[in-house]
C-alpha cells in the first residue's frame, strides 16, 4: 500500500497553503473567491487531470506509444443541496501520429489504471473521450 500526506493551513481570510514534500500550492479558500488560486472544486478536477496525465506517462513506454503532448479538458457539474459533484466530463487530446486503435488502447489504459480517476468514477459520473490533436 502507498500512503500520501498533505498539510494545509489557513494563511488569512483570502487563502490557504497546501504543502507536500518540497511542493506547495495556494488554495482559494476565500468565501468571495480569488482568481489566482484553485478553489476546492477546481483542485479536485486538477487532481483527476494529473492522474490521467501521470497514467499516460506510465503506460506509453509499455505500449511503445509515441506522443508529443497531452492536454486534458475537464468540466464538472456541482449541485447545491447537498453540495457534491454530480458529473465530470473530460476530453483527452493527444498530439500523436498513432492510429485510432492505438489511441483507444491508450484511453482504455487511462480509464483502467488511474488511482484518482477510479476513485472518482465510483463516486460520481466520469465520462469522456480521447482524440488526436488536429
Amino acid at each position: 500500500m502507498l500512503e500520501y500526506s498533505v498539510q494545509a493551513r489557513r494563511i488569512d481570510d483570502h487563502g490557504s497553503l497546501a504543502t507536500t514534500k518540497q511542493a506547495e500550492i495556494t488554495l482559494d479558500t476565500d468565501i468571495k473567491g480569488r482568481e489566482d488560486a484553485f478553489n476546492p472544486a477546481e483542485l479536485f478536477l486538477a487532481a483527476v487531470a494529473a492522474c490521467m496525465i501521470k497514467g499516460i506517462e506510465r503506460v506509453t513506454p509499455m505500449l511503445k506509444f509515441d506522443l508529443r503532448g497531452v492536454e486534458i479538458r475537464l468540466h464538472g457539474v456541482r449541485q447545491d443541496s447537498p453540495p457534491k459533484m454530480v458529473s465530470i466530463d473530460y476530453e483527452i487530446i493527444v498530439d500523436t501520429d498513432e492510429d485510432d486503435r492505438r489511441l483507444e488502447l491508450l484511453h482504455t489504459n487511462v480509464r483502467k489504471f488511474g488511482t484518482i480517476s477510479n476513485t472518482v468514477a465510483e463516486a460520481t459520473t466520469l465520462e469522456g473521450s480521447i482524440r488526436r490533436r488536429p
